[in-house]
Formats: structure tokens, C-alpha cells, sequence
């Protein structure tokens, strides 16, 4: 008799089980700052963040800010001149000067930073200094050359910062056209050239020969060298500090070593007559 063999029933193994789907992927959105909202006070479970591991903050210039800061300059009756002086520049500076010469006869400051200029442009600035009522001071800085220096010499009042130089030099003039417009033209520039060298050896106390032969050697000046010769009156100086050594000149009468940096009689409003010389300090 067979008997058959009896085996156990097994389960079947369990089912894997489907991974859960995910979530549809959205990338963010670029930050865009919004308007500024009202400030949040600082989670008291975190601790306050160093000041000096802020983010810096980077501010950026408003759009007319050189309008803005020379109309406040003109304000206080401060023209700036800087770089070369072409026709065009000419005129604008013109302008200002005779816009302040409408409003009144106050003093006039006249900034001179890095400035050359074109010799028909520096003598047609020089005509409008010789009418403008308000006495005028320039201030020279930096590097003052060519016809610059007439505008300068027509200046009433002449001052020069530390770091100025003075390079008297002949311009550069060229010329184009026929036989005779070329002998006009250097007629005419032989006649500017004059008015221009006659300006400077006015001012300086000197021959007009002497300064046309310096004039020829692009002589250069230091600011304790052309209070020597004569170009400017003075060195601008912090109140209260003594002039560089080498300075020609004792400090004018109300300076009393001083300069331009500090308060004092006349500086009560702006531009005040500080050594009531009928001038702006």
C-alpha cells in the first residue's frame, strides 16, 4: 500500500509594497524684495546676531546726485572748475559766474582742481572775472597749468592747497587754411599770448619778458615756489595749524597762523568774512 507523503502548506511570501508617490517637483521662485515691511523682533529662541557679521549694506547713488551737490556749492557762492577748459566749458563757467554776479556783489569762491584750458577759453573766463562785482578767490589744487594760470591771475584774492603745482607753460596752438588766414591766426595768438603773459607778470610783480621765458621752459612751481614768484597770495591751511615749512608770507591779519578749516569771527553764516578783507574764507 503506498501511502502518500504529507507536506506541510507553506504561505505565500507577502507582496512588496508599492513605493508611495512623490510630490510633483516645483522649483522656487527667483527672490524678489518687496516693499520694506514692519520689523520683526528677533526670535528669543535664537541668539542676537553679531553686528559684525551683518550683511553689509551697499547704497547706491541716486540718479542727478553732481546736479544736486553743485547747486548746493552755488548756494553758498562756490564754483568748481576742473580738468580741460574748452569753449563749451568756458561758457558754462561764464554762466555760473554771472548768475551769482546778478544775484549780488557777496564774495565769489572759485575751486581750481587739475585745470588747463584752451588760450581763447581762458581769456574769455578772464574777461568775466575782470567785470564780476563780488570779489572773487581762487583756490588752486592739484595741478594748475598753461592759460589756467591767467584765470587764476585774474582772481582778486589767490590761494593754493598743500598739494598744488604750477606749470607756467606757452599753449598749444595749431593752425590750418591759406597764406593769409595763417598770418591772422598768428597775429591773433601772438596778441592772446600777450594778454595772457601780461596778466600773470601783472599779478606776480614781474616783466612780461621774464614770464614769457619761463613761460618757454614749462617752469614748475611748488606752492612754496609760486608764492615766491608771485602767483598766489597764500597756502590754505586748517585753523590752527602752522603753515608747511619753507611757506613764504606771515599769516594775514585775522588768520593768526590759521586757515580756512576752523570757526571764527565772520564765519557765522556761510562763506563768512573771517579777515574782513571783503572776502569769502
Amino acid at each position: 500500500m503506498i501511502t502518500p507523503h504529507s507536506h506541510p502548506l507553506r504561505p505565500f511570501p507577502p507582496e512588496p509594497t508599492p513605493p508611495e508617490p512623490r510630490p510633483p517637483y516645483h522649483p522656487r521662485p527667483p527672490f524678489r524684495p518687496g516693499p520694506p515691511g514692519p520689523e520683526r523682533a528677533p526670535d528669543p529662541a535664537r541668539p542676537a546676531q553679531n553686528p559684525a557679521m551683518a550683511p553689509t549694506r551697499i547704497w547706491f547713488d541716486p540718479r542727478g546726485w553732481p546736479e544736486q551737490l553743485y547747486e548746493r556749492l552755488l548756494d553758498r557762492r562756490i564754483v568748481m572748475a576742473h580738468g580741460h577748459l574748452d569753449g563749451d566749458a568756458a561758457t558754462r563757467l561764464a554762466a555760473q559766474l554771472l548768475t551769482l554776479d546778478a544775484e549780488g556783489t557777496a564774495p565769489i569762491r572759485l575751486e581750481m582742481q587739475n585745470l588747463s584750458a584752451d588760450l581763447p577759453a581762458a581769456l574769455s573766463v578772464m574777461g568775466i572775472l575782470d567785470v564780476v562785482r563780488g570779489p572773487v578767490t581762487g583756490y588752486a589744487g592739484g595741478r594748475i597749468e598753461g592759460p589756467a594760470l591767467g584765470i587764476l591771475a585774474a582772481c582778486r584774492h589767490r590761494r593754493a592747497y598743500p598739494n598744488a603745482l604750477f606749470v607756467l607753460s606757452e599753449p598749444q596752438v595749431s593752425f590750418d587754411g591759406s597764406v593769409t588766414a595763417l598770418a591772422a591766426r598768428e597775429e591773433q595768438a601772438r596778441v592772446m599770448l600777450g594778454e595772457l603773459f601780461g596778466r600773470i607778470a601783472e599779478v606776480a610783480g614781474r616783466d612780461a619778458n621774464e614770464v614769457r621765458a619761463d613761460a618757454r621752459r614749462d617752469k614748475l612751481f611748488n606752492v612754496a615756489e609760486a608764492i615766491a614768484y608771485g602767483l598766489v597770495e597764500s597756502q590754505v591751511t586748517s585753523r590752527g595749524l602752522p603753515v608747511l615749512p619753507g611757506l613764504a608770507g606771515p599769516p594775514r591779519q585775522g588768520e593768526q597762523g590759521g586757515g580756512d578749516g576752523g570757526g571764527g569771527p565772520g564765519d557765522e553764516q556761510p562763506g563768512g568774512d573771517r579777515d574782513r578783507d571783503g572776502e569769502h574764507d
